[in-house]
């Protein structure tokens, strides 16, 4: 097990490195990370690159509703960002930082704001109206590489609701995301050969993702409490989370190299069982505002 906030080394490192990368910064974006083969396309477990953003300065003003429990840190967010950042390298992704959004507070949860389907990045309309808008200028960063498909009015998705497992991604209908929003992304993503199943977000949680997540082929990573065995009855092996620590659900992973929440120790020691080695990230900050692993990112090759 590595736990990256407990390595005071790293951190250092990070500062470093986003001072030095900063007399290449662009009005656009400016990248972390070695060079690296680019497919455009990608939508499998591949994690060759990454598309996230820096946490606004106005992060305390952030959408919150299941988990918080007191006004997050923006300084605290700030550190544990560059732990996810260093994770991510640490395991070969490429990281893309671009610059914060005046007024988005949420616009570092890149993850919602666009579906990668083969050649072409599906633009969904926002399930908060506070954060319409963060996707335009994740648009116009993906059009060098991708076909943009953006939703028609009306239709909602945030991309914390899409799971990628297989042959198939697991598409739910929330708060966020509605019955249209699924359909415009269902199509598209059947025209790729994909197949998509769709479930009801329970109301206790926000997101699909909050509470799964798939590691590697035929497994789910799954929250007692949100989700059943009749749910996931297509997995070939179901990892269970104990309810206390759902949040731990939610994970990144390279082959059996898994990223997860620091702090959940039942979670961790079922993953290791399972066979994965762990990395570990504080998220106290993040989950206050109802953010997990995968929010930080969309992966995009």
């Amino acid at each position: 097990m590595v736990f990256l906030p407990g390595w005071p080394s790293i951190m250092r490192w990070v500062s470093d490195y986003r001072i030095q990368e900063n007399r290449f910064r662009s009005t656009n974006h400016y990248e972390w990370g070695c060079p690296g083969v680019f497919v455009p396309g990608t939508f499998d477990r591949t994690r060759g690159r990454a598309l996230t953003r820096e946490v606004s300065p106005e992060y305390t003003d952030a959408v919150s509703n299941f988990f918080t429990t007191r006004v997050p840190d923006y300084e605290a967010a700030r550190g544990a960002q560059d732990s996810y950042f260093a994770a991510l390298r640490a395991h070969g992704t490429e990281v893309v930082v671009l610059p914060p959004l005046e007024g988005f507070p949420d616009c570092s949860f890149t993850e919602d704001t666009a579906v990668i389907l083969d050649d072409c990045a599906v633009i969904p309309n926002l399930g908060h109206p506070s954060r319409n808008g963060e996707q335009d200028s994740i648009a116009e960063f993906l059009s060098d590489d991708f076909e943009i498909h953006r939703m028609p009015a009306g239709a909602t998705l945030d991309g914390g609701d899409v799971v990628f497992y297989d042959d198939r991604f697991l598409v739910g209908v929330s708060t966020r995301t509605n019955r249209a929003g699924v359909d415009f992304l269902s199509e598209r993503a059947r025209s790729v050969g994909m197949d998509v199943q769709i479930f009801d977000v329970p109301k206790s949680t926000l997101h699909l993702t909050t509470v799964c997540s798939s590691p590697r082929a035929g497994t789910m990573v799954a929250a007692e409490g949100h989700l059943t065995e009749k749910d996931l009855a297509f997995a070939e092996e179901v990892i269970w989370i104990p309810e206390e620590e759902g949040y731990a659900a939610n994970t990144i992973a390279y082959g059996d190299r898994v990223i997860m929440a620091d702090g959940y120790k039942k979670s961790r020691q079922l993953m290791m069982d399972a066979g994965f080695s762990i990395t570990t990230i504080d998220m106290t900050e993040f989950r206050e505002v109802d953010a997990s692993l995968t929010c930080l990112s969309v992966f995009i090759g």
